[in-house]
């Protein structure tokens, strides 16, 4: 399969997956736990990734808690190409200061951006879409958006409103939405021009590079002099005093809004309307429907144990590896069980799982975090 020798994927792997609590934890966060096979959700994107770029043109973008684990999952990467930040600065200066190192490394070259916790059903489809967005991305200064076609009226994503069609089936992009109230998602699923944010980008090093220098001066400074350190023995010393003075902001706030705002012709944003089977898998439910669409157990019962027992129950989600687990006139449920805590909720309430999380932090039992 031909890689584009241009082409640098840039995977962004901080946070802690909170809503995955009690199976991650500050060290072992969800892109690093096998949610959806027996790879981990950090491995899949990598091995999606290799027929596009080899591993010597991967880069990661983690924190310090994460990094070793990394590095143990993808023993092909050199350490040097797993960057962990200081301090979260969110993904506007982590994806930037990919662009700024890139850039001296090869002044052509495209930067894409993922995430490391997604699902992708049809991994050849993925990747004939990401060629075609190479290839517009490296055409000028364009940035590239995937786009998921809506199936519900979710509020917990981004919007992508598109306008008119080129040729080539991409669509150019009029502006970005945050994550909206139920009304209007609704109306936007209903208008039928508008599209999730998948969260993965494609843009030349220099198109970002310059967005940044426009929109967020200050932090592309210290961006800039970050990079001009890589590879030297001061650099550690560096990234750590000068990342966390960088604002603190997406690149949806920092570039996208501020682009798609100049209007469809000057803007210059594309959306590739995405069609792969993605599912950013954001909590216990999701990760229920799944599986559920993939396997159809039987009554919707997905249980991990040694053996089971299934009574008048239908649509539980059970984690008790190495135990035996009976269900008996239970529905709903999400019980996920560890050595050391043990979770109960119903599906409805899985989103909140990360309150869990917050108030363990707030008690400083970071024991169990």
């Amino acid at each position: 399969m031909n890689k584009n020798s241009n082409f640098y994927p840039v995977i962004l792997a901080g946070g802690r997956g909170t809503r995955f609590w009690p199976l991650s934890r500050r060290k072992r966060a969800k892109q690093l736990l096998a949610l959806d096979g027996k790879q981990t959700m950090i491995q899949q994107t990598v091995r999606r990734l290799l027929p596009l770029a080899p591993a010597k043109r991967l880069w990661i973008i983690t924190n310090e808690d994460l990094r070793p684990a990394i590095l143990k999952q993808l023993p092909k990467l050199e350490k040097t190409q797993v960057l962990a930040e200081p301090v979260g600065r969110n993904t506007a200066p982590a994806v930037g200061l990919a662009a700024f190192l890139l850039l001296r490394e090869n002044p052509d070259a495209v930067i894409g951006m993922f995430p490391s916790d997604h699902v992708i059903g049809d991994e050849n489809r993925y990747r004939e879409t990401l060629r075609q967005g190479i290839e517009i991305a490296a055409a000028g200064q364009n940035i590239v958006v995937l786009g998921i076609r809506p199936n519900r009226p979710e509020t917990g994503y981004g919007y992508i409103e598109a306008g008119s069609a080129l040729p080539d089936g991409s669509l150019r992009v009029r502006r970005f939405t945050e994550k909206p109230d139920a009304n209007q998602a609704a109306e936007f699923v209903a208008a039928g021009n508008y599209f999730w944010n998948s969260g993965m980008f494609l843009w030349s090093a220099r198109t970002l590079a310059d967005a940044l220098r426009e929109h967020l001066p200050k932090t592309a400074l210290l961006l800039e002099e970050i990079a001009s350190a890589f590879g030297t023995r001061k650099f550690t010393a560096v990234f750590r005093k000068l990342y966390p003075k960088c604002e603190n902001i997406s690149v949806d706030y920092a570039v996208l809004e501020p682009r798609s705002a100049k209007g469809e012709q000057a803007g210059n944003i594309f959306c590739l309307p995405a069609d792969f089977g993605w599912n950013d898998l954001g909590s216990w439910t999701a990760l229920h429907e799944h599986s559920v669409a993939r396997s159809n157990p039987q009554e919707g019962n997905l249980v991990a144990g040694s053996g089971t027992f299934l009574l008048n129950a239908r649509g539980n989600y059970v984690h008790a590896p190495g135990k035996f687990v009976a269900a008996v006139g239970v529905s709903e449920l999400v019980v996920v069980d560890t050595p050391d805590a043990l979770l109960i909720t119903n599906r409805q309430h899985a989103q909140d799982v990360g309150k869990v999380v917050k108030y363990l932090d707030e008690k400083k039992l970071h024991k169990l975090t």
